[in-house]
């Protein structure tokens, strides 16, 4: 069984989360609402939620990705990270499902790989979409 994490009320755009990249106008802020642009450029079907206090990405409802912004660094996490290829060694984290890239000011990112992980995520829970799809159809 896949597990998925479904946000119901995911919108296209959360005015909540523009109220948080407001409220982290920083340069961590920045680098927080960078990426989350590029994880909302993923397809038509990604939408958005504050959840935990941090902007959450949803393929539908389906949470794939999420920002946050953290006093010294910034994560770019996974909900389904821990079975997410990851050939440049980014992500970090030993939970059972979840794993993030933490993103620090003075620090280089390989920006292409996180792109592809990123890229990944989002096409690893259409997958999984379409896959609970078809087993709730054949029970």
């Amino acid at each position: 069984m896949i597990r998925i994490m479904r946000f119901p009320n995911s919108v296209k755009r959360d005015p909540d989360i523009e109220s948080w990249m407001i409220a982290h106008a920083d340069s961590l802020g920045e680098i927080a609402k960078s990426w989350f642009d590029v994880i909302r450029d993923c397809g038509s079907d990604v939408r958005e939620i504050l959840h935990d206090g941090h902007p959450t990405a949803c393929v539908a409802d389906a949470a794939f990705a999420y920002v946050n912004a953290f006093k010294a660094h910034v994560n770019v996490g996974f909900f389904r990270g821990a079975d997410l290829p990851d050939p440049a060694g980014l992500l970090e984290g030993t939970g059972k499902f979840m794993r993030h890239v933490k993103l620090r000011p003075d620090v280089d990112i390989d920006s292409a790989a996180l792109r592809r992980l990123i890229e990944t995520a989002y096409a690893d829970m259409k997958e999984c979409l379409a896959a609970d799809s078809s087993t709730q159809e054949g029970d």
